[in-house]
This record gives C-alpha cells, sequence and structure tokens, in this order.
C-alpha cells in the first residue's frame, strides 16, 4: 500500500510539473482538488511564521485566473521551465491528505537560449487520493532563496 501511494503522488507531481514545462498551462488547475491552496514563500518567511506570499491562491478558481492572465494580460518576455524532482519523502496519511516533501530545481530558458537555475527549494504538498485520483489540496512552494526575480510569471 505505501508503494502505491509513493507511485501514486511521485507520478503525480512529475506530470504537473510536465503540464508547466510543456506550456500546457491551462492543464495545471486540474492537479488539484477544490478547495485548494497554493502558495509560493521564501524558506526565511515560511521559518518564520509569516503567511503571506509571493503568490497565494486558494480556489481553482483563482489558479485558472492566474493562467488566464498569463496568456491573455500580463507581458514578459518569453520564457519556459525545466524542473529537476527529487523523490518525494511521504509522510502519514491523516484528516486533510496525505504529506508530502519534495525537493525542486528549476530552470529557466529564455527564447534566446540563455539558461538559468531560476530557483531551488521544497514543496510541501497535501494530497488527496480518492479511488484513481491523486489531486493536490495544498501546495507550499518554499524557495531557497529570498532572491526571487521579476519575472516570476509562470507556476513554480
Amino acid at each position: 500500500m505505501a508503494d502505491d501511494i509513493f507511485h501514486r503522488i511521485l507520478h503525480a507531481a512529475a506530470e504537473q510539473a510536465r503540464a508547466i514545462d510543456d506550456d500546457r498551462l491551462e492543464d495545471w488547475p486540474a492537479f488539484f482538488a477544490d478547495p485548494c491552496l497554493y502558495k509560493i514563500t521564501t524558506a526565511a518567511d515560511f521559518r518564520d511564521g509569516m503567511e503571506a506570499g509571493l503568490f497565494f491562491a486558494n480556489s481553482i478558481g483563482m489558479l485558472k485566473d492566474r493562467v488566464s492572465a498569463l496568456r491573455e494580460a500580463n507581458i514578459y518576455e518569453h520564457q519556459r521551465y525545466r524542473h529537476i524532482l527529487g523523490a518525494p519523502l511521504i509522510g502519514p496519511a491523516g484528516e486533510g491528505g496525505t504529506p508530502s516533501e519534495t525537493a525542486f530545481l528549476v530552470l529557466r530558458i529564455m527564447r534566446d537560449g540563455t539558461t538559468d537555475i531560476f530557483a531551488s527549494g521544497k514543496y510541501l504538498d497535501r494530497w488527496r487520493l480518492a479511488g484513481a485520483a491523486t489531486r493536490l489540496a495544498e501546495r507550499i512552494v518554499v524557495c531557497d532563496s529570498a532572491r526571487i526575480d521579476t519575472l516570476l510569471a509562470l507556476p513554480l
């Protein structure tokens, strides 16, 4: 049973990252349960218990709005990401779902081919596993660095 949960979470996390990396942003909100929490913060703010993050959404509707803004309203230089994920560490399931912690590294590739390390950190996730569905109830993206580029356009 534990192996099955590990593989479900590993697969869902990889699919979610691939949707972002492949510029299928419209597919990204479907990886979340509703209601959900998605927040990007820094390690220092997380450690200090600061609730406000760099980005906050608490519903699939807010995630869809983020994608719409990226496609239709925001102006930013064309870029894409490549996620490199560590293996998730799975915690015991509880009332709110199954927690996991996954290290990540995100490379940003600009239109001219310049590739930089954009962000590193960890995902603190809470998963809802219902039947065959594996959805994120919560994802807190904790970035290692407090230095965040103003081009935080795409979801991490």
